[in-house]
């Protein structure tokens, strides 16, 4: 796979939502923290929308997407001016037709249909630190002829009650998320993260060269070289683009396919061990508990324990 393909099919969505919100006059709406992914469209009319603690404010026309990824409270709203209030709450008192809440009333209407995912791994917020926290994706952008079909289709999902919902709402949700990430590709620039570091022509190489071969015994000196630069140079650029060193972001991702292979495949932890490049099964162990703070046998336990009854909201 490539690295982007992997990093998705590692995360493995388990919740997948889907709505449809018609909200009209002048409102603002805050909401709290949430679990991994939220997406949406913009359907008709405008709003702005912005991550809490954060001056980014993106305003979102007829056409745009969105993708929030790091669970942080976030609000949006028709007019900058106004006071945010409980969105939730808010909401919940609207009236649900055909699958889409209304709330509101006047002459200018804003609809967004959106989702969110869950995912079940602890990986996952790993893997979610990777991203921007807001991914914007203008309707004149890239890729937008392939989404906008997409999101077509979701509108008229989340517009009526149909047999089979869930199954589709899946489908649906996973395509929107690969088409966004893919037109952010598309307009990542130097300070895209590893995103943007994917396309690098320095970087992009070696993190293909990692994820291809994750259990070869690399060294930074074989990484510069296979991005043709020199160590130090590497070192910096990799850091700046990635956020960690070249040697500390392969741990890590083995750390994270390690746990992934322990919560979900009946592989040995001999086979986990030399999958991921191990000389032992000693040297994984301990380098497993040093990452995760327990030993793969207590994890492989813990994670296959039956779960809660609690609710995930």
């Amino acid at each position: 796979m490539d690295p982007l393909s992997e990093v998705l099919f590692t995360m493995r969505a388990e919740t997948v939502l889907l709505a449809q919100v018609e909200v009209r006059g002048r409102w603002a709406m805050r909401f709290p923290a949430y679990r991994h992914f939220k997406f949406g469209s913009v359907l008709e009319g405008n709003c702005w929308l912005w991550v809490e603690g954060s001056h980014e404010r993106v305003h979102l026309h007829e056409g745009d997407c969105y993708l929030l990824t790091d669970g942080a409270p976030y609000c949006t709203a028709s007019d900058l001016s106004a006071e945010p209030v409980d969105g939730v709450g808010l909401l919940s008192q609207g009236r649900c037709e055909d699958g889409i809440v209304r709330f509101g009333f006047g002459d200018t209407c804003t609809r967004v249909a959106g989702g969110r995912f869950t995912f079940p791994d602890e990986p996952a917020p790993l893997l979610l630190s990777l991203l921007p926290r807001l991914v914007h994706v203008p309707a004149g952008a890239a890729q937008t002829r392939q989404l906008q079909t997409v999101l077509e289709l979701i509108g008229m999902e989340t517009s009526r009650e149909m047999p089979g919902k869930a199954t589709v709402a899946t489908s649906l949700s996973n395509m929107v998320l690969v088409q966004i990430l893919r037109a952010h590709l598309e307009s990542a620039q130097e300070n895209a993260g590893w995103l943007g570091a994917l396309t690098e022509k320095f970087i992009g190489p070696v993190l293909y060269a990692m994820h291809g071969d994750v259990a070869r015994r690399w060294t930074l000196a074989g990484l510069a070289s296979t991005a043709g630069m020199s160590r130090t140079a590497f070192a910096e650029r990799f850091r700046r683009r990635v956020g960690k060193s070249p040697l500390a972001y392969l741990n890590g991702w083995r750390m994270i396919l390690a746990r992934a292979a322990l919560s979900h495949e009946g592989q040995s932890l001999s086979t986990v061990a030399a999958r991921l490049g191990y000389a032992s099964d000693s040297a994984f162990s301990t380098a497993f508990k040093k990452a995760v703070g327990s030993s793969p046998g207590r994890f492989r336990q813990d994670a296959l324990r039956p779960p809660s009854e609690d609710v995930l909201v």
